[in-house]
């Protein structure tokens, strides 16, 4: 299976992205996680992004805050999927992020999660996987199926709440 590359912004991301991480050590996808700055350390992350495919890649995460410029960064140098998080940082609370992750010109495409979305990134990251991976497939099936009957046990719960109230009025 090929791997997934996380690529931060700078250290202070890593809480953001280790739920990603999560996700993806979950679904026994092999990773990389490295710190690339796209305004410290530009020519380190475009040589990441250029030779991703070529060093056994097929999606990359990029986790940023502020300007926020590195999944478009690594998008302008591959044709790799490259999925952006924005992160919550400065005062604005991720808005700056979320807007230069998913404010990207026509050619070059970040798909974008929430702001401080990692799990959905990671998630997102699988389902491309899961294109020609047929056990991943299914393994998100299942997870799928466990979180609809989650939800049904919590309605299922609440439902008898409700009822045994609405006896009482």
């Amino acid at each position: 299976m090929r791997k997934v590359g996380i690529v931060l912004g700078s250290a202070s991301d890593l809480p953001v992205a280790e739920k990603a991480i999560g996700v993806l050590r979950t679904y026994g996808v092999p990773l990389e996680v490295r710190v690339l700055s796209a305004h410290r350390c530009p020519d380190e992350a475009r040589a990441f992004a250029a030779s991703a495919r070529e060093s056994g890649f097929s999606v990359l995460i990029a986790a940023a805050g502020m300007a926020a410029h590195l999944a478009g960064a690594l998008a302008a140098n591959t044709t790799l999927p490259v999925i952006g998080i924005p992160c919550a940082c400065g005062g604005l609370g991720g808005m700056d992020a979320l807007l230069s992750t998913v404010q990207m010109p026509s050619g070059i495409p970040v798909a974008t999660v929430a702001v401080d979305g990692a799990k959905n990134a990671a998630i997102l990251a699988v389902e491309i996987l899961a294109v020609t991976d047929e056990a991943l497939a299914q393994k998100l099936r299942m997870a799928r199926a466990e979180n609809t009957a989650a939800v049904l046990e919590q309605d299922r719960k609440i439902m008898e709440q409700y009822r045994q109230d609405a006896g009482r009025e």
